[in-house]
């Protein structure tokens, strides 16, 4: 009787233990993911903030410093500062177009797309290193697509990078931010695809 006593005893311990295991993990559950899903709001608006800062500002000390002023070489003309003002998009494109194309194409389109993509990075993805070059790219679209609706399609470009005759455009830092993130994105993929096949 005393071993039968035992074993209903640890019958009954081990229900407590299945029943409330559950309960707890799945208060634990949703409280994880609600923090998860803060945390990427989070991450969204504060790389975008860094990213739309940085180039704001060194787009107004451009603006004081490089204008009307001959350009500042470094490191033997690898990185050359030239003020230069864009009104088309990226190295100039569509600069000639007509105005209508030129709205719909060059901000409304664009404008749009951003805005979905910061949405989908702070309520659809959930990978930290994802949304970081995400955003940095539509940070530095927005950056470009702000200065021009509030400026008739005029962005400050100042920077040049080369060696010798081969060099870059000039560009600013919203265009960096959309290049080395395009960049990024795209060795990330085929790394991917070539841990698959192996």
């Amino acid at each position: 009787m005393a071993k039968y006593g035992q074993f209903i005893s640890g019958l009954v311990e081990k229900e407590d233990v299945i029943d409330l295991t559950p309960t707890l993990s799945r208060g634990e559950g949703e409280k994880n993911k609600k923090m998860t899903r803060k945390k990427q709001v989070l991450l969204t608006f504060v790389v975008l903030a860094i990213n739309y800062s940085l180039d704001r500002i060194t787009k107004l000390l451009a603006e004081n410093y490089l204008q009307g002023r001959e350009m500042l070489s470094y490191f033997y003309n690898t990185v050359v500062l030239e003020y230069a003002e864009n009104r088309g998009a990226f190295l100039s494109i569509g600069s000639n177009w007509p105005d209508a194309i030129k709205y719909i194409t060059l901000l409304i389109i664009p404008i749009m797309g951003c805005l979905y993509g910061l949405y989908y990075c702070a309520f659809k993805l959930t990978d930290k290193r994802t949304i970081i070059v995400f955003v940095s790219i539509i940070g530095g679209g927005l950056g470009n697509l702000i200065d021009r609706l509030f400026n008739n399609f005029r962005v400050v470009d100042f920077l040049n990078f080369g060696i010798g005759s081969l060099r870059t455009g000039i560009l600013n830092v919203a265009d960096m931010s959309v290049t080395f993130g395009v960049i990024y994105l795209l060795f990330y993929q085929f790394k991917s695809k070539k841990e698959i096949v192996d």
